[in-house]
C-alpha cells in the first residue's frame, strides 16, 4: 500500500518542502510514496516584494515544477487538521474543487502567516497592508486613484503604521509613487507612526543611522512612542491623541502564524508559531512537522531562532522536506541549521543596506546594496526552473540561501 506525505502551503517553505521531500525519495529509490501539496492556487506568491509597485505581477507558477519532480497538487483550502485519525478536510475554491476529507502518513504545516490586525476602531474598514498580492492590489489601486480626488493635505499624506522591515520598505518606496500620480512638484507627506521608541525595534541599532539618513533624504518622516488608536477615512488618531489626516493609512505592524497552527495539539510561541525539533517535527506529535512561518525553531546552538522570513522559510523548507520523507521511509534525517543570517532592507530610490549577523553589522548601503537586493526580489527568491535535475538538486537542505 502507498503512503503520503501530504504538505500544506504553496509559499516558500511549502514549494521547498514538497520539492525536498521528492529529492530524498529520488536517491532512496522509493516510488510507493506519494508527495501532494495543498494550496488555493498552485503559484507563489512572492510575498517579500509587495511593498513594490504591479503587486498582481508578484506570483509565480508551480504546476510545471510539481509536474517535473512527481508532486501532486490538490486545489484547495485547508479547513480542518484531524491529527489523532491524519486527516485534512481540504474546502473546495470553486464549483471544480469539492470539498475532500485526505488522509497523510507524514503531514509538514507550511501555511504562512497572515498581518496581525488588532481590534483598533476603524483598521479593517479604512487602512490598506501589503501583506498578499489581493491587499497589495487594493492599496496601489487607490493610490492611483488620488489623482481624481480633490487636492488637500489629506489626499497627500500616507501614514505607515508600523516602523518595523514591511513599514520601512514600504514607506521608502512612497514618495515616488505618490508623485508619480499627483505629480513631480506635489508636496506629499509620508509619515510613520511607530509604538516603539527607535525606528526599526527589531532591527538594531546596527543599521538605523543608514536607515534614518535614507528616509530623511527621502523625505519621509516618523513619530515615536505612540501606536495607531484608531483609523477613519480621514486619517488616524494616535494614542497620545494626536490626529493626522491622511487619506492612505498602510498598516504593517507585524505577523501571526495562519491559525491551522492552533489545531495542533502542542506548544505555541507568542506569534502562534508550533514548537519543533532540529529535524522540524513537532515536539510531541506524531507525524506532523512545521516549517516556515509556522515553525519555532532554533537556527542554531546560540540561542538564535528563525525569523517570519523568505530567508528562513526556504531552507526551513527544504529541512522540512527531507527530514519528513526520511521519517517515513527510515533515512537519515539533516537536522535544520542555518547559522549565518543577513538582512537587505530596500530603502527606495536612495538605495538599501545590508547587513549580516544577529547583531546586524552594516556591510554595504546605497546603490551597491540596492543591486544586491534586485538579485534577491528579482532572481534568487523565485522557484526554480521546471527541470526535474536542477529542482532537486536545488532542494538539498545543504544549499543555504543566505539572503
Amino acid at each position: 500500500m502507498s503512503k503520503r506525505i501530504l504538505v500544506i502551503g504553496a509559499g516558500f517553505a511549502g514549494m521547498w518542502s514538497a520539492l525536498a521531500s521528492a529529492r530524498l525519495l529520488d536517491q532512496v529509490g522509493r516510488t510507493d510514496v506519494e508527495i501532494a501539496l495543498v494550496a488555493p492556487k498552485p503559484e507563489l506568491h512572492v510575498r517579500p516584494r509587495l511593498y513594490e509597485q504591479n503587486p498582481n505581477g508578484m506570483k509565480a507558477p508551480l504546476q510545471d515544477i510539481f509536474q517535473a519532480v512527481g508532486v501532486r497538487f490538490i486545489q484547495g483550502k485547508v479547513e480542518h487538521i484531524d491529527v489523532a485519525n491524519q486527516a485534512v478536510s481540504v474546502a473546495g475554491v470553486g464549483a471544480d474543487t469539492p470539498r475532500q476529507l485526505i488522509s497523510y502518513d507524514r503531514l509538514v504545516l507550511a501555511a504562512g502567516s497572515r498581518l496581525f490586525r488588532p481590534q483598533i476602531p476603524g483598521l479593517d474598514q479604512h487602512a490598506f497592508n501589503v501583506d498578499q498580492v489581493a491587499d497589495a492590489a487594493e492599496l496601489e489601486a487607490h493610490i492611483h486613484g488620488l489623482a481624481d480626488r480633490r487636492e488637500s493635505a489629506g489626499r497627500n499624506t500616507v501614514v505607515i503604521a508600523g516602523a518595523g522591515f514591511t513599514g520601512i520598505e514600504t514607506a521608502a518606496e512612497m514618495p515616488a509613487r505618490l508623485r508619480e500620480v499627483l505629480g513631480e512638484d506635489a508636496a506629499v507627506s509620508v509619515i510613520m507612526v511607530e509604538r516603539n521608541a527607535a525606528i526599526g525595534p527589531d532591527l538594531g541599532e546596527g543599521p538605523r543611522p543608514v536607515i534614518t539618513q535614507a528616509l530623511t533624504e527621502l523625505g519621509v518622516t516618523w513619530k515615536l512612542g505612540a501606536g495607531v488608536a484608531a483609523v477613519d477615512a480621514k486619517g488616524v488618531t494616535l494614542e497620545n491623541g494626536e490626529r493626522i489626516e491622511a487619506e492612505t493609512v498602510i498598516w504593517t505592524a507585524g505577523a501571526r502564524a495562519s491559525e491551522l497552527t492552533a489545531q495542533i495539539p502542542a506548544e505555541r510561541d507568542n506569534l502562534g508559531r508550533l514548537h519543533v525539533d532540529r529535524n522540524l517535527k513537532v515536539k510531541g506529535v506524531e507525524a506532523v512537522f512545521a516549517t516556515g512561518d509556522c515553525a519555532y525553531a532554533a537556527t542554531d546552538d546560540e540561542g538564535n531562532f528563525a525569523a517570519m522570513s523568505c530567508q528562513h522559510a526556504m531552507n526551513l523548507g527544504r529541512s522540512a522536506g527531507h527530514n519528513v520523507a526520511a521519517d517515513l521511509v527510515g533515512a537519515a534525517p539533516i537536522p535544520y541549521s542555518q547559522p549565518k543570517y543577513v538582512t537587505c532592507l530596500d530603502l527606495g530610490p536612495w538605495g538599501a543596506v545590508y547587513t549580516e549577523g544577529w547583531n546586524r553589522q552594516v556591510k554595504m548601503t546605497g546603490g551597491v546594496a540596492k543591486a544586491l537586493k534586485t538579485r534577491i526580489n528579482t532572481e534568487w527568491i523565485y522557484p526554480p526552473s521546471a527541470n526535474r535535475e536542477e529542482a532537486l538538486a536545488l532542494a538539498d537542505p545543504r544549499f543555504i540561501v543566505v539572503a
